[in-house]
């Protein structure tokens, strides 16, 4: 594992921060379920997750229909993890092929996952940090 903690924000030269206007955000996180208006509609519990879209979208969606939690819970997604694995779709990150990355294409329900060396270098090359 590398030595950088496990939030992207602390890897790269770039601070997370909430707005009060949703107007003003560069990233909108929220949940939706089936159809919900984004042109790529869910499929319901136990398949696609969450979705995030290109860096200049800035949109990412979970999906409302999936157990959701903020711990390791069996049969539920940790909301972070799946956040990570989001934000750096958002960051404009693709799918690892390294398995313990927090990139790697799917996750077990009830897993929690931070950064991986793999997951911090591909934010440096694109960022060049």
């Amino acid at each position: 594992m590398a030595t950088c903690p496990n939030t992207i924000n602390l890897c790269i030269s770039s601070r997370f921060s909430r707005v009060q206007d949703s107007r003003n955000a560069n990233i909108k996180i929220g949940f939706g379920s089936r159809n919900h208006g984004d042109g790529a509609p869910f499929d319901g519990p136990g398949g696609t997750i969450a979705h995030a879209f290109a860096p200049t979208d800035g949109r990412f969606h979970y999906d409302a229909d999936e157990r959701w939690s903020v711990g390791a819970v069996r049969g539920s997604n940790h909301l972070e993890t799946v956040a990570l694995h989001e934000i750096g779709h958002l960051l404009g990150l693709g799918h690892s092929q390294v398995e313990r990355a927090i990139m790697w294409p799917s996750i077990t329900t009830g897993t929690t996952k931070g950064l991986h060396r793999d997951d911090i270098e591909g934010i440096r090359a694109l960022y060049n940090v």
